[in-house]
């Protein structure tokens, strides 16, 4: 009997011997069995069409993203700097005379150009813009008021024989269209026709009567 306990507690004591060798060196990196991965914890393949998102660099102070290009000049502003063409057809910059500060009576000035042209020469827009103001005066005779895009400036054509055909107010013009002719309408001699020719500088309200006279001179690139 006593032999037999000792083979029962000796067979017990040699199986917990090889179970114990058995988990504790079937895993290394494990104290006892490692237990089957979870799907939430496998890995997930990457997509070869899904990409992290990353976040976009600020762009470099000298790139062209953040460097802006200067805005472009008024045309108003163009055009004060001497890019009016000329008025009247066949005109050259050498026939300008400077009559802007000449007398007229003897209380006012001249405030405009006098170009000598023979009647019926063409009598042209000086810069884009629009019709304003088709009016006949008894001192101007026939005229023409022509505001520029931005309406800050205002061209004024006078003594005119007559407007080119379909001329309206309102009427988009560009630079160098026809506009009427030379004439000696209003108060002009009529032996010596010419275009008298303004510019004005316009206050808030657009009057096109009324305004701030500036000399032609320069803009149309005569030079003292």
């Amino acid at each position: 009997m006593r032999t037999l306990l000792v083979f029962i507690v000796g067979l017990l004591l040699g199986a917990n011997a090889v179970y114990f060798a058995m988990t504790r060196y079937a895993r290394p990196d494990c104290p006892r069995e490692c237990p089957a991965p979870s799907e939430s914890a496998r890995p997930i393949p990457a997509s070869p069409t899904t990409r992290s998102p990353v976040a976009a660099a600020p762009a470099p102070a000298d790139s062209p993203v953040a460097t802006l290009p200067a805005p472009a000049p008024s045309p108003a502003i163009a055009s004060a700097h001497g890019g009016l063409g000329l008025p009247v057809r066949g005109l050259t910059v050498d026939q300008l005379q400077d009559t802007f500060s000449d007398a007229r009576g003897s209380e006012r000035r001249h405030e405009a150009m006098d170009i000598a042209a023979p009647a019926g020469t063409e009598v042209l827009a000086v810069a884009d813009g629009r019709i304003e103001k088709l009016f006949t005066s008894a001192q101007g005779g026939l005229t023409i008021y022509q505001f520029e895009p931005t309406g800050q400036y205002a061209y004024y054509y006078a003594h005119l024989q007559g407007y080119a055909p379909g001329l309206r107010e309102d009427q988009a013009v560009v630079r160098g269209q026809l506009l009427g002719y030379v004439g000696s309408t209003g108060n002009a001699n009529p032996s010596a026709p010419h275009l008298h020719f303004a510019v004005f500088e316009l206050g808030p309200e657009k009057q096109w009567w009324k305004g701030t006279a500036i000399n032609p001179y320069p803009l149309l690139g005569g030079r003292h």
